[in-house]
């Protein structure tokens, strides 16, 4: 299966526990390879397999109680 790389601008982030909460619940789903989150940046790099499009990325963000772009 092949990588997707999503390249996401994620704003409310304060702290380092608000990207450690959104790397956890990234990682901790299926599809997921890596996450990697950006409180300073405001920004997040997530590889997947194809089976999740950038939308599905997204509302997984959105779910954590942050506000996402790609």
């Amino acid at each position: 299966m092949s990588e997707r790389t999503h390249n996401l601008t994620i704003m409310g982030m304060t702290c380092g526990g608000c990207s450690g909460r959104v790397t956890k619940v990234l990682t901790q789903t299926p599809g997921v390879i890596s996450a990697t989150i950006s409180h300073a940046t405001n920004s997040g790099v997530v590889v997947t397999t194809d089976a999740l499009s950038t939308q599905d990325v997204m509302g997984i963000v959105t779910s954590t109680g942050f506000d996402v772009s790609s």
